[in-house]
């Protein structure tokens, strides 16, 4: 299974991820562009986490997991320059396009690629981090709180782990676009969490689990639990790039769910996907784009050396106290 931290696919957290037949390589574009919309958020995001970790101990290793093309894996590499950053994931052409970007934008030498299926990768040989990532990779595994055993227990003591899941539906058109029914997206909302409950019914060892993801955290053996939001807000009219993303969803949201839409919504999606007509999606003036992004937060405990007992110094008779246990 590869999962991946940048917004491609259709279903109401607006991540990164679809199964069966979707061919990564063809995405990787379309992964690429979701991720440089999202920058302002990954580097703001990168710099919460160094400012939960703290300037001790220095970060010296990162792990990427579902690390996609790389955009965040660059940020992080950025964010942490004396780490080396670890992208891992389950599809090699994606990690090609982690290479090339990093070698790019000046941090090849300290970033670093593996191959890795998901959940069967985290057995222990991707070796223990400072700092794990994961963005909208965790609900793509049957097991949900097994990954996130797993991944606490690849933490270093004191280390942190970040996973990007949840959060709000993304949000891109009015409630009355004007045409068809209004409330076009609440309906593609209802879709996709239906869309969502069968993906994850389908998958190995499927565990059903309240994602209540702080108690799962904390189930985890992590402790310090804590989350934050950050929003990507790009106001209309949009541009170029943040039309093609948009385009591509919509795409997606045609290709997956148009047996379980009427045949009026069907037909405004055609309307939006229409590249010459003024009302779809790359032309249209009131087109937006509003998204956010959830991070759950945990720290590994930490190794704590035993105070020793104060010294007692010799007794008046000049003897020594006397010592318990072995030597």
């Amino acid at each position: 299974m590869s999962a991946h931290n940048d917004s491609a696919h259709a279903h109401a957290h607006g991540d990164g991820h679809q199964h069966g037949d979707l061919d990564w390589e063809v995405m990787a574009a379309h992964l690429v562009n979701s991720g440089e919309l999202q920058l302002p958020v990954l580097r703001r995001t990168a710099g919460r986490l160094s400012e939960l970790l703290g300037p001790e101990p220095e970060v010296r290793r990162v792990l990427d997991i579902g690390s996609g093309p790389g955009v965040m894996t660059c940020v992080l590499a950025e964010a942490f320059p004396a780490a080396e950053t670890v992208a891992v994931d389950g599809t090699p052409a994606l990690l090609t396009h982690t290479w090339d970007r990093a070698a790019r934008l000046g941090v090849g030498e300290r970033v670093t690629v593996r191959h890795a299926e998901l959940p069967d990768g985290l057995d222990g040989a991707l070796g223990t981090a400072d700092l794990i990532w994961s963005s909208k990779a965790v609900h793509h595994i049957g097991d949900q709180q097994g990954v996130l055993d797993a991944l606490a227990g690849a933490l270093n003591p004191g280390g942190l782990l970040a996973v990007a899941e949840g959060g709000l539906p993304t949000r891109f058109l009015p409630r009355d676009i004007g045409t068809g029914r209004p409330g076009l997206q609440a309906r593609l909302d209802a879709a996709q969490e239906y869309w969502f409950e069968i993906m994850r019914s389908e998958l190995p060892g499927s565990t059903s689990v309240a994602e209540d993801w702080p108690a799962m955290f904390r189930r985890a053996g992590l402790t310090e639990v804590a989350s934050f939001t950050l929003l990507l807000d790009l106001p209309a009219p949009l541009g170029e790039a943040a039309r093609t993303f948009l385009h591509t969803q919509l795409t997606r949201f045609r290709e997956m769910m148009s047996e379980t839409l009427d045949a009026d919504d069907v037909k405004t999606l055609d309307l939006l996907l229409d590249a010459d007509a003024p009302d779809g999606i790359l032309r249209r003036s009131d087109a937006f784009l509003l998204s956010a992004t959830t991070v759950y937060t945990g720290v590994a405990p930490r190794v704590t050396t035993p105070r020793p007992a104060p010294s007692q110094g010799p007794t008046r008779g000049g003897a020594c106290p006397a010592r318990s246990g072995a030597r």
